[in-house]
C-alpha cells in the first residue's frame, strides 16, 4: 500500500479490525519512510458480467437501465417498490452467481421477463411485447395464454 503522504511503497499494518457489518476490514497502517499513520478499508469488489448484444458488441451491465426497464413495464401497475427492488436484487445476484465474464443480452432479457411474470402479468406482457417484437394481435394472444394459470377465469 502506497503512503498517501510521501508516496513510499513501504508501509506496515499496525492493526486490523472487521467492520461492524462484517463487509469490510479496517486496517491502521504506518509508513516506514515518514512514520505517518493512515487508515485503509478493504472490501470485496464484485464485477457484473459484460452484456453481449445481438450484434456482438459488448456493454457494461447497467443497473439503471435494468431498473428503467422494470419501471416502464410496471408503469401505473399496483406493485410496491420493495418488491421491484427485491426482483432486481434477485436478478443481479443470479448474474453474479453465474461467475461469467460475459452474458448474452437475450439471457438478461429472459431473466427480466421471468421476474416480471412473478410480479405482474400486465407488466410481463408489456415487456414481452417490446422484447419479443410482437407483430400483431396473435403474438399478444399467445403471450396471454402463456401467463394464464389453470383454474383462472378468462
Amino acid at each position: 500500500m502506497k503512503c498517501p503522504f510521501c508516496k513510499s511503497d513501504e508501509t506496515q499494518v499496525i492493526d486490523s479490525r472487521v467492520s461492524d457489518d462484517g463487509d469490510s476490514i479496517r486496517r491502521r497502517r504506518k509508513c516506514v519512510a515518514c512514520s505517518k499513520r493512515f487508515t485503509t478499508y478493504e472490501t470485496v469488489e464484485l464485477r457484473m458480467p459484460q452484456v453481449v448484444k445481438q450484434d456482438g458488441s459488448r456493454a457494461e451491465f447497467d443497473l439503471a437501465k435494468l431498473r428503467t426497464s422494470f419501471m416502464r413495464a410496471l408503469h401505473k401497475r399496483p406493485v410496491p417498490t420493495p418488491l421491484v427492488d427485491e426482483a432486481i436484487g434477485a436478478l443481479t445476484n443470479e448474474l453474479l452467481s453465474l461467475g461469467e465474464r460475459e452474458v448474452p443480452a437475450r439471457r438478461v432479457g429472459e431473466m427480466v421477463m421471468r421476474e416480471l411474470k412473478k410480479l405482474d402479468e400486465v407488466a410481463y406482457i408489456r415487456f414481452a411485447s417490446v422484447y419479443k417484437s410482437f407483430q400483431g394481435v396473435d403474438d399478444f394472444t399467445d403471450a396471454i395464454k402463456e401467463v394464464r394459470r389453470p383454474g383462472r377465469a378468462k
